[in-house]
């Protein structure tokens, strides 16, 4: 019997790799209902609506202003007003004009696929990655726990070829989840732009953008379900990963985030992994550090800026997973199976 289909079918029938992939994907689709019921569908009606609520709230304004303007007149002439109250001339107290009040500040919030969809490929490659890391410590921290992996190697004693086999195996059916859930997340997504948004101005090139998005999250996954394997193959234990991986968000990024910053370290968010997963994703992050504020020709302070981008980050995660996984296939090679 094939290694491998046994793996798959093992993966497949784990009651927590269901459940997990279930939760994910019920959070997944919370997102998508609200986002459906917090948005509207713009049209004529609605925007007459919008029109009609800036006209009432700039007569409000205008009915204001000539209250003010008569208070000042009024204090002006009886000698009691002051600087801090009225400007020196009442006559500068004018009503705001009508296009200062906008409609679009009245209009219902709407999804503009274009322009919105990219945010939303956020939340997919997020809760993906947090799907397939948990899942891959669980898949070979339980074979260690329960001495699963001691028999399996009593049958095949080849230790690379077994653990490197339950990892193609993981990671096969990481894409098998992801892929379905993607190409569910753009359809559900457009749905929501045709009834409560729009679609337009999308371009051949857009789309192209969206799926390179949607494939460097697939990627950020498939990277963090083979961490997670790997940390949980280090320790021999799910609970090496889940701890490893909590000692690391909430010690190391939280604590680290704290310490540069009572330190005053510039651009303190390019120490944090958040930042290189965020430039993967987007391609590019520029953080901005106001502390360098340098005064441009119209006198506007233009904060020094750092550009993280996904090229770096790339590195980052290919030095990070090939230390990882390869301490995980030398310690699998060294140490005694018990």
């Amino acid at each position: 019997m094939s290694l491998y289909r046994t793996e798959l079918r093992r993966l497949a029938k784990r009651r927590f790799t269901r459940w997990m992939s279930l939760l994910g994907l019920l959070v997944l689709a919370a997102v998508v209902v609200g986002i459906f019921v917090t948005n509207e569908k713009i049209d004529a009606g609605t925007l007459a609506k919008a029109e009609r609520a800036a006209e009432q709230q700039w007569q409000r304004d205008v009915q204001h202003n000539a209250q003010y303007r008569a208070e000042c007149d009024k204090a002006k002439a009886a000698g009691t007003g002051n600087d801090d109250q009225f400007p020196e001339d009442c006559a500068a107290i004018q009503p705001p004009p009508r296009d200062a009040i906008q409609a679009e500040w009245y209009l219902p919030s709407t999804f503009e696929f274009r322009k919105d969809f990219g945010a939303a490929l956020l939340p997919l490659a997020a809760i993906l990655a947090l799907v397939g890391f948990v899942v891959g410590a669980s898949f070979v921290g339980a074979e260690w726990n329960t001495g699963g992996m001691m028999n399996l190697l009593l049958w095949r004693p080849k230790r690379l070829t077994v653990l490197l086999t339950k990892l193609a195996a993981l990671l096969t059916g990481m894409v098998v989840l992801a892929v379905p859930a993607t190409a569910l997340w753009f359809g559900s997504f457009w749905l929501v732009a045709t009834l409560h948004g729009n679609t337009e101005k999308m371009t051949s090139g857009a789309w192209q953008s969206f799926a390179l998005t949607g494939l460097r999250g697939l990627v950020l996954a498939l990277v963090a379900a083979t961490i997670g394997f790997a940390l949980a193959s280090l320790g021999r234990h799910t609970a090496m990963a889940l701890g490893g991986a909590i000692a690391v968000m909430v010690v190391g990024q939280f604590g680290l985030a704290i310490l540069l910053e009572m330190a005053g370290v510039r651009f303190a968010e390019a120490w944090l992994l958040p930042t290189y997963a965020l430039a993967w994703l987007d391609k590019k992050v520029t953080l901005q550090n106001y502390d360098a504020c340098q005064v441009n020709y119209f006198g506007n302070c233009e904060p020094a800026t750092l550009d993280i981008t996904w090229q770096q980050s790339s590195v980052m995660m290919a030095v990070g997973l090939t230390v990882i996984l390869g301490a995980a296939l030398w310690t699998m090679r060294r140490r005694d199976i018990a």
